[in-house]
């Protein structure tokens, strides 16, 4: 909103200072600001309105240490991330740009289901909360959005970058009148393509549309059939990952923030055509307005560890940890770096890993010994991850902490495989 208002005085009045609206790095630093402080002040008032209506989180007895301390802390706080993102990012961000509308649905949409799940659980007292099936119809249904907008929409497109043959041809075209000219590295008509970045490839892009070319010659236009479900199985995987990695104070808002800050840096060179063209990397027009959706991401984060970290006066629950999670993978595929999620995203690959081994385990253990075998003998103390770290006697507070030391380390790994290859 701000983006246009001012924009609109600067060439109608040359309103003094307004000019710097322009800039995306002055709007993402104005983002992240007012993030913080609506989380930080809204929280307290969310916080307030969450105990006058006594929403406080139902707690099972699974014998770890100080959990019985943690009934009746309020709940839904994900409210406080959802207008911590949604304010700022309506405010400094260019709403009409594609990619922007793309993310704010998404917020809203998984932030919706996340809701619905916490009410069930709250307000009606069921602890099941909302029935799995609807939950991943929801997911199925913002991943059929989110892959049919970016393959369809005219304005989703990249700018290849010309290869020596193409450079060599357009200087003779256009060098012999004037020897002053520049020779362009990256394509003047923009291109519908599937393109992705391969981490640790030479060659790093990846083209789904090959996926189904053998089948005819013409087959490349319907590489949608490949894209598409890969869109859904990647939203539900990692906003899954972040709602089970939701488990312990903090570890979920901090992660999903170092998390946030890499790809914020990964749009920002990626929709520069400089840094593009220096890392070797594919140039996407109007991706590096996302900077100012993930700097209130972050700061949406950063702000709500106020609130949640240890002791937390706050869960997120569904309303947040789903959204949070399907925002991380709509962001990283709208800028092509959807196959670095594994490595970015590594904890929460490895807490639903430990979710999925510790069941299969279990069920192999009692198919084979008996079910009172397999109770006594899990792969983990329990699971996910971070609750066996708490049944080996660790302090939850150390836990974070630690892994969001694996978590930084893994930020950086992602940012070098730009450049390793």
């Amino acid at each position: 909103m701000f983006y246009y208002l001012f924009n609109y005085l600067d060439k109608a009045f040359d309103f003094p200072g307004a000019g710097v609206f322009n800039y995306i790095s002055f709007r993402a630093a104005m983002a992240l600001i007012s993030s913080l402080i609506i989380s930080l002040l809204l929280g307290k008032r969310i916080i307030g309105w969450i105990r006058k209506k006594q929403i406080g989180e139902t707690i099972r007895e699974l014998g770890l240490e100080g959990q019985t301390q943690k009934a009746g802390t309020p709940t839904m706080g994900g409210l406080i991330i959802l207008a911590a993102i949604i304010i700022p990012t309506l405010l400094f961000a260019k709403v009409l740009n594609v990619y922007i509308l793309l993310m704010l649905i998404t917020t809203v949409w998984l932030g919706t289901i996340g809701f619905i799940d916490d009410y069930i659980k709250v307000f009606k007292k069921n602890k099941e909360g909302l029935k799995g099936k609807f939950k991943v119809i929801g997911q199925v249904g913002i991943g059929l959005l989110v892959g049919s907008v970016l393959y369809f929409h005219p304005d989703v497109v990249v700018k290849e970058r010309l290869t020596q043959n193409q450079r060599e041809a357009w200087s003779n075209n256009n060098t012999n009148a004037n020897n002053n000219l520049t020779i362009p590295k990256y394509a003047e008509t923009p291109t519908k393509t599937l393109k992705t970045t391969i981490p640790f490839s030479k060659n790093n892009e990846l083209d789904y549309g090959k996926a189904v070319s053998w089948f005819c010659d013409n087959c490349l236009k319907y590489g949608w059939i490949v894209f598409i479900p890969l869109v859904i199985l990647i939203i539900t995987a990692v906003s899954n990952g972040a709602n089970i990695t939701d488990g312990i104070d903090g570890l979920a808002a901090g992660t999903s923030a170092i998390i946030g800050t890499v790809l914020g840096i990964l749009a920002y060179v990626s929709g520069n055509m400089v840094f593009a063209d220096y890392l070797n990397i594919m140039y996407i027009p109007n991706t590096g307005e996302l900077v100012v959706f993930i700097a209130a991401f972050i700061g949406a984060c950063v702000g709500f560890l106020w609130y949640n970290a240890y002791p937390a006066q706050v869960f997120m629950g569904d309303t947040g940890s789903l959204a949070i999670g399907g925002i991380i993978a709509v962001y990283a595929i709208a800028i092509r770096k959807e196959l670095l999620l594994p490595i970015l995203c590594g904890i929460f690959v490895v807490e639903n890993a430990s979710v999925i081994l510790q069941v299969y385990y279990f069920k192999y253990q009692k198919k084979r010994k008996g079910i009172e075998f397999a109770r006594e003998n899990r792969l983990f103390k329990m699971a996910p991850l971070h609750h066996h770290y708490q049944k080996s006697g660790f302090h939850e507070s150390k836990i974070v902490v630690r892994f969001f030391i694996i978590g930084i380390m893994l930020a950086v790994l992602t940012l070098v495989t730009l450049k390793l290859r």
